[in-house]
């Protein structure tokens, strides 16, 4: 099926990592111009761009929690491309240890909430700003399954991915809706959210070849199999495709296999004679 996306022009925050660079490698495949953002690893970023071959890319460094660093990095794509078709919002951390929310320090949820959602409102309004310049343009953000179900230890990443998911998705719709209005000839503005499951990348490949967890893992599954970044990747590629997802806006999708939650308890921590 022709996604109709050749030549347009992506841009994907996060590039460098697990997600991001499928998600990066999948809009290649298409046959569309990708600009790459990372924040730090340079290196992935331009093995990545090796990779993609003859596919025009363009790699661009910014910490998105700056005003002043994602607005420049606006302005330099868009003097390169002359335009931004799609916004992919991938570009987030992951705090490895798990830290409870009373033990939690305000630094950490102060700069997880910066990570995670003023980067993502930053690069957004950006885009939305071109959006209305050229009265076209598509958004998929990217959250997890942790604002679903949420994710004990992790209530700021939880909280952030929430608020992507749900009322910023839900509030934007409305105002591209009215930025780039629906003509005869074009389906409208449109954003939409993917929240992926487990997924193995560099950061979680560790923790999921421990048997036990990957056990533990699975059973909260309908599909028991942990998800690779193209099983996200080709999610975003249909919902950033005019064609093929013209009316689709504001939804969330979740890619996780089934997941109904997470188990709370290992087998040990529970008192039979308490059931």
């Amino acid at each position: 099926m022709n996604s109709g996306l050749k030549n347009k022009v992506v841009l994907v925050t996060g590039a460098s990592g697990g997600i991001g660079s499928g998600i990066a490698r999948a809009f290649a495949a298409e046959g569309t111009h990708v600009i790459l953002h990372y924040r730090s690893n340079q290196t992935a970023v331009e093995q990545l761009k090796q990779e993609l071959g003859d596919v025009e890319c363009l790699t661009l460094q910014a910490d998105l929690s700056r005003e002043d660093e994602t607005e420049a990095l606006f302005q330099r794509a868009l003097k390169h491309f002359g335009r931004i078709d799609t916004l992919v919002a991938n570009a987030g951390a992951w705090e490895l240890r798990d830290v409870p929310m009373h033990q939690m320090s305000l630094a950490q949820w102060q700069a997880t909430l910066d990570n995670l959602l003023t980067g993502v409102f930053l690069s957004l309004r950006a885009f939305l700003q071109h959006v209305e310049q050229t009265q076209r343009g598509n958004a998929v953000l990217i959250a997890s399954t942790a604002a679903v179900f949420g994710e004990a230890g992790h209530a700021d990443y939880a909280a952030a991915k929430s608020a992507l998911a749900y009322g910023l998705t839900s509030t934007i719709k409305n105002e591209l809706g009215r930025l780039a209005p629906h003509t005869q000839d074009y389906c409208g503005g449109r954003i939409n959210c993917v929240c992926p499951g487990w997924t193995v990348v560099p950061r979680t490949a560790s923790k999921l070849m421990d048997e036990e967890t990957a056990r533990k893992v699975a059973a909260t599954l309908s599909l028991p199999k942990v998800a690779c970044p193209d099983d996200i990747a080709n999610m975003v590629v249909f919902l950033a495709s005019d064609r093929l997802a013209g009316h689709i806006t504001g939804e969330r999708v979740v890619v996780s296999g089934g997941m109904e939650g997470r188990q709370l308890w290992g087998a040990q921590e529970v008192d039979p004679s308490l059931m």
